[in-house]
């Protein structure tokens, strides 16, 4: 049974031009609609999962939410789960933190926040279409910091139209100054459906050059590692101790709940999804009815593709020992990988090298074709 519970909150102030996760305009009476049939589904679930070890509020901005709504909330989660105050977080933008918000947070006992910042730069942040300024982020962390929470994320993104390395490695500088015990660094990847895609078609916006884009992830790597942080998955760095442990279990092929509207969940081997249709998310709850509106067995070579594609994310690799278990010979299947530098094997572990990272898609399916999977 899972440990582990995603909640998703699908309301920001502004859609940013490159997003494609679910949300809409914040809207207080639709909020409250919301979190009243959110609150429907844990109960619905409550028999689903043991005694949680971390629960990850993500959106969306959580942040938006009026204290009163994240009361509910957690007095839902208190009232439905057995839960220890391992690691609770909950996604934040500059802008919707105020001292208030970030006490009554800490009151409920979350002990991890993820901000996202995703630049120091201002004609960046006006690029990516935020709602901060490079100021108005520094002042969020401080109010964080100032109210006593030690554990914070900072999101960065790097490959932003007009950024340059320069300014890039000054965003990094100004994140590490704000001591955060984790940082997120994420390449700008324009998806269907944004509007930063259909700026890219209709060439209003270009974006970098992808060896400038390199050359950003690489010196993330090396300056970040200089500075004390364990590079443990491809986009993810954290402090000795801080590495976050709901998303290990993701890239660990463990289960989840997930609730909330677009939400996913993994329970004993299947992946199920509920609306994004917001207003049928609502109506269903108000019959409790879990609207999930798929659910697919996860079968064997699908789940080794999951449990290799997964595992390769984290720097670390993933156990040969393991592999062997479900009748894959890796050592033999990755010979031309490990000879043209792209994969290595290290105390029983495979793993992508840096040469490997970069284009890890790639690498990934070159994986699948040499074990014919």
């Amino acid at each position: 049974m899972p440990e582990f519970l995603y909640i998703h909150i699908p309301f920001c102030i502004k859609k940013c031009i490159y997003c494609d996760f679910l949300s809409f305009p914040y809207d207080e009476s639709l909020a409250r609609k919301y979190i009243d049939a959110l609150c429907m589904e844990l109960i619905l679930k409550k028999d689903s999962a043991k005694a949680l070890k971390t629960i990850y509020i993500g959106g969306g901005t959580p942040s938006v939410l009026p204290e009163e709504n994240l009361i509910q909330l957690f007095r839902c989660l208190r009232d439905n789960f057995k839960f220890f105050p391992i690691e609770i977080t909950v996604e934040a933008n500059p802008g919707t933190i105020s001292e208030s918000n970030i006490i009554t947070l800490l009151y409920l006992g979350v002990n991890r926040i993820s901000i996202g910042v995703q630049s120091f730069n201002d004609d960046e942040l006006k690029t990516l279409g935020r709602i901060h300024t490079s100021e108005e982020a520094a002042k969020s962390i401080s109010i964080i910091k100032e109210a006593g929470i030690r554990n914070f994320s900072i999101d960065l993104i790097y490959g932003i139209p007009g950024q340059t390395l320069e300014t890039w490695e000054e965003t990094l500088s100004k994140a590490i100054s704000l001591s955060p015990t984790h940082i997120s660094s994420y390449e700008l990847t324009p998806e269907k459906g944004t509007p930063l895609y259909g700026m890219i078609k209709s060439k209003n916006i270009q974006m970098p050059d992808e060896g400038l884009v390199i050359d950003m992830y690489n010196y993330a790597i090396d300056y970040l590692v200089s500075n004390g942080y364990e590079h443990y998955e491809i986009s993810n760095f954290a402090l000795p101790g801080f590495r976050c442990i709901h998303n290990l279990n993701y890239w660990d092929w463990g289960e989840y709940i997930g609730a909330g509207a677009g939400a996913h969940s993994f329970i004993r081997g299947y992946r199920s999804r509920n609306t994004d249709d917001i207003s049928r998310y609502i109506e269903d709850l108000n019959k409790n009815i879990i609207p999930e509106i798929e659910s697919v067995e996860i079968k064997c070579e699908d789940a080794i593709k999951e449990f290799i594609f997964l595992g390769l994310r984290k720097t670390e690799g993933i156990s040969i020992m393991k592999t062997e278990e479900l009748g894959l010979n890796i050592p033999d299947a990755c010979k031309e990988l490990i000879d043209e530098g792209y994969v290595k094997v290290s105390d029983n572990y495979l793993s992508l090298t840096r040469k490997g990272l970069v284009i890890s898609n790639t690498i990934i399916v070159r994986l699948f074709e040499k074990l014919r999977l």
